[in-house]
């Protein structure tokens, strides 16, 4: 079966129903990795310590 591709206007559609409070939209994993989904940004255990300590 060949991989479905989303036109970027569906991307946006979803992109749209993702904002609507109670909303449960389904991504597909590439989707989510899209939107920045699995960004990790959290600080570090180091860099938590220092902000708290000033």
């Amino acid at each position: 079966m060949p991989k479905q591709t989303l036109t970027s206007t569906a991307l946006e559609d979803k992109l749209d129903d993702l904002m609507i409070p109670g909303f449960i939209a389904e991504l597909t994993p590439e989707e989510a990795d899209g939107f920045g989904a699995f960004v990790e940004d959290a600080l570090s255990e180091e860099a938590a310590l220092e902000a708290n300590n000033g």
